[in-house]
């Protein structure tokens, strides 16, 4: 069975994720498509950029403004395997980016519903069209497993 585009394209940025849990980053992956194309490929980097801001979603923005030459990301779509902060979301307003797919709810800072809703907020400018839980099992098992293994290299640690 052929799998439609957004399960493609979330593949893609799970890979992205993968890519960032392997460099022992919190395994965040995004990428941005414009005219079916992927455009930008991110992937968290805070430790490696010692970055608070270098989140997978704000590389993959500032690639796809840099692709397109312009500071309006209009008509695309962002793939990303966790419900961006408010950082993040507050971003990809101001690009203008027009659809948001994620994969797991991120109920600890969650700006599409789970703390906050920036999605929706009438006073802004501009809303994005979300499609949430595209490959959810995949992206939590992910984020789960690199989680677990701190808690319990900070326990052998501790012994």
């Amino acid at each position: 069975m052929k799998e439609d585009k957004d399960t493609r394209y979330m593949r893609e940025a799970l890979k992205q994720a993968e890519e960032a849990f392997s460099k022992d980053e919190v395994p965040v992956g995004a990428v941005i498509v414009y005219k079916d194309k992927i455009i930008a490929r991110a992937h968290n980097q805070i430790k490696t950029l010692k970055d608070p801001t270098a989140h997978a979603e704000m590389i993959a923005i500032t690639q796809a403004a840099s692709y397109l030459q312009n500071e309006r990301l209009n008509d695309t779509t962002m793939y990303v395997t966790i419900e961006p902060c408010s950082m993040c979301m507050g971003a990809l307003i101001l690009a203008r980016v027009k659809r948001l797919v994620y994969a797991a709810d991120d109920k600890k800072a969650g700006a599409c519903g789970s703390v906050i809703n920036l999605s929706d907020k009438q006073e802004l400018n501009h809303r994005i069209k979300i499609k949430r839980h595209i490959l959810k099992e995949e992206s939590k098992r992910l984020i789960q497993e690199f989680f677990k293994k701190k808690r319990n290299k900070i326990r052998f640690s501790l012994n």
